[in-house]
């Protein structure tokens, strides 16, 4: 199996020099199923590294900063959909565009991989020219507005297990209605339950309960100053399926009741 880097054949467009062209980075743990695509890439004025499963992949993300990444999603150890929410976190691949080409393509795959943050997703049974075709215009838009470098370089790099912590708190805000269970939630971003926990608890000082608790209750902070829903409505949206639940927690942490702080929160406005 080949894992390592691959040059196009073509000449460079202008006359620009090799670490000028266009970098992809393909991620599969079986790219002998998608050889056709592979060898047409291999022609383009692109280089092309592969890697052979999700953490090789990860690893060569961050090192390589490729222009754009092609990956599958089912892989063992870790999906693709747990990482691409650790490349959406980490400062060198925030802005990269990723592409899925696999062959999970039913209608919620497809959705789960543009939700947490692909910008397109290619079924493998595509021919290999359609595949270029997609690759090309995502780089073309890429190369015509590119993230500053200085931007990125400005920005502390996280160490990895911060970036499974963004990846963690970025899912729980995001699904506060309805959370997976933490060994769940801990494999939608690469890692295990114990890890997860030992993360959240080094970094936060909390377990993963309590920052989803804390969460919910900051999310219906704003909802209640934000919006005219009833106190029972900001219950179920932030994952408090009994409104008195909602409000007895609510009152423990912020000292009043749910409408007892919304009326507060009008009367300063209004002052």
């Amino acid at each position: 199996m080949h894992t390592g880097h691959y040059e196009g054949h073509a000449a460079t467009v202008g006359g620009g020099e090799s670490d000028a062209l266009p970098h992809i980075l393909l991620i599969d743990d079986v790219p002998e199923d998608i050889r056709a695509t592979l060898m047409l890439l291999k022609t383009q004025p692109w280089r092309l590294s592969v890697a052979s499963d999700a953490h090789q992949g990860y690893q060569r993300a961050l090192a390589l900063r490729p222009d754009l990444i092609v990956l599958d999603v089912h892989m063992p150890h870790m999906d693709g959909f747990s990482l691409c929410r650790l490349l959406r976190e980490a400062p060198a691949t925030r802005h990269t565009p990723i592409l899925f080409l696999s062959s999970a393509n039913t209608s919620l795959e497809r959705l789960e991989g543009l939700a947490v943050g692909a910008v397109d997703y290619i079924p493998k049974s595509y021919a290999p020219e359609e595949v270029l075709a997609r690759i090309r215009i995502h780089l073309q838009l890429t190369w015509r507005a590119p993230p500053p470098d200085e931007d990125r370089l400005a920005e502390p790099e996280p160490q990895g297990d911060e970036i499974v912590l963004r990846a963690a708190m970025r899912l729980i805000e995001h699904q506060l209605d309805d959370i997976p269970s933490l060994p769940c939630l801990a494999q939608k971003v690469g890692t295990h339950e114990k890890r997860l926990s030992a993360i959240f608890r080094e970094h936060l000082g909390l377990t993963v309960f309590a920052y989803i608790r804390d969460a919910r209750l900051r999310r219906g902070q704003a909802l209640l100053c934000e919006s005219t829903l009833s106190v029972q409505d900001v219950a179920d949206l932030v994952g408090f399926r009994n409104a008195c639940n909602f409000a007895t927690a609510f009152r423990q942490r912020i000292g009043m009741t749910p409408s007892q702080f919304r009326q507060q929160s009008l009367g300063i406005e209004h002052a």
